[in-house]
């Protein structure tokens, strides 16, 4: 078939400019798709498109077919099917029972507005709002059709503050909230309202909400038989007031036990109270040097290690020659730093699909309070050795 324009003519044309044609329904005109703008399936997107399709359309009840019977009723291998049912997982259309069980369909229907739900970020402090979990998990809330955005101040500005933080919700439209790093004041008075929230990181253990951070527990025991192993007695955790208040949390009891468990004695010597600013890190530093100084700190917070670092460089003291450091968290700074930063680190994926599948389970209206911890790892780095006396 040729037009006016000569179709072979344009074909041709479009061809040697690696553009591809796409009829349209009036038999006149055609849609110009560069190449550059499509994206190709592999071949278990494909079969998770058709699964959603099947699903929507409400083909199976309450379970799916096994894969060895989706295998065969698709024509494609079981590691594709299997691919394709994780990311319906991921996506919240399907739940895991369970090794040899099917998997149990959570009727999801399409997203669209009626199942859209406000998201709203509640950061720990401004340089999480630019973090990379923290982007790819509002990329990812708005892949499930949900809108997800930042609230207008973060938990430092409002000063961990409960009625700051209760302004903020009550001027905020939202339907769920995210919230990081929070205290437990602040966690326990989003419980008390009766607000969707779920907690990533923070005082999360003490109430029965939904939540996700890494086991901070297990990795400060870690990090305390590798210090102690060498030889150090004089450990300083250096942590955040809303990780000692009203009490320490459990990574910070699980520090102060294990030290007890090697023989030492704690006091507030090992988990100090400090005021949280540049000055108040410079004074207590100060006072812990000048009477029995520390022989190694575990610094909660990649900033206030680098804090820490900076101010006993200033006071002429050598890491590790002198005083061991080794951070609580991960942070992309640290690959940049020559010899390498001592520190715990772990896998965040699994706390955006946790979060993600909330979100999706709440827009059904399903209660859903599950806490998870997310394996740490110890990092042992340039910034440790074995303690001078």
């Amino acid at each position: 078939m040729t037009n006016r324009h000569g179709t072979n003519g344009i074909i041709a044309n479009f061809l040697n400019q690696k553009s591809i044609l796409a009829l349209v329904n009036y038999p006149v005109f055609y849609q110009v798709i560069p190449v550059s703008q499509m994206k190709l399936l592999s071949p278990a997107e494909q079969v998770a498109h058709r699964l959603r399709k099947d699903l929507s359309a409400g083909i199976w009840k309450q379970f799916m077919p096994g894969v060895l019977r989706l295998e065969v009723d698709l024509g494609v291998n079981r590691k594709t099917v299997e691919a394709a049912l994780q990311m319906l997982e991921n996506e919240g259309w399907l739940e895991r029972q369970g090794a040899g069980k099917r998997r149990k369909i959570l009727r999801l229907a399409p997203q669209g507005k009626s199942h859209s739900l406000r998201v709203a970020l509640l950061m720990h402090d401004p340089p999480m709002l630019k973090n990379w979990l923290t982007v790819d998990l509002r990329h990812r809330l708005q892949q499930a059709g949900h809108r997800a955005f930042y609230a207008a101040r973060c938990l430092t500005q409002l000063g961990m503050s409960v009625p700051q933080v209760a302004r903020l919700v009550r001027r905020t439209a939202a339907d769920v909230w995210v919230v990081n790093a929070a205290s437990q004041e602040v966690l326990t008075w989003f419980h008390q309202q009766g607000i969707s929230t779920f907690a990533l990181y923070g005082r999360r253990r003490e109430l029965p909400i939904a939540a996700a951070g890494p086991d901070k527990t297990h990795g400060y025991r870690m990090v305390v038989r590798k210090l102690v192993a060498l030889g150090h007695k004089r450990i300083v955790l250096l942590a955040l007031r809303s990780r000692r208040l009203p009490y320490p949390g459990a990574p910070e009891r699980a520090f102060l036990e294990e030290l007890e468990a090697h023989g030492i004695a704690t006091s507030s010597y090992h988990l100090p109270d400090w005021e949280e600013s540049a000055e108040g890190l410079h004074d207590l530093l100060d006072a812990l040097f000048r009477v029995t100084p520390p022989t190694a700190f575990f610094i909660d917070e990649a900033y206030l290690f680098h804090a820490v670092k900076h101010r006993l460089a200033r006071m002429g003291i050598k890491v590790p020659e002198d005083v061991s450091l080794v951070c609580t968290d991960p942070d992309p700074t640290f690959e940049w730093c020559l010899p390498s930063i001592a520190h715990l680190h772990w896998q965040a994926e699994p706390m955006i699909r946790r979060i993600v599948r909330w979100v999706d389970h709440a827009s059904l209206g399903k209660e859903d309070v599950r806490q998870m911890d997310v394996p740490v790892h110890f990092a042992p780095g340039g910034t440790i050795a074995a303690a001078k006396c």
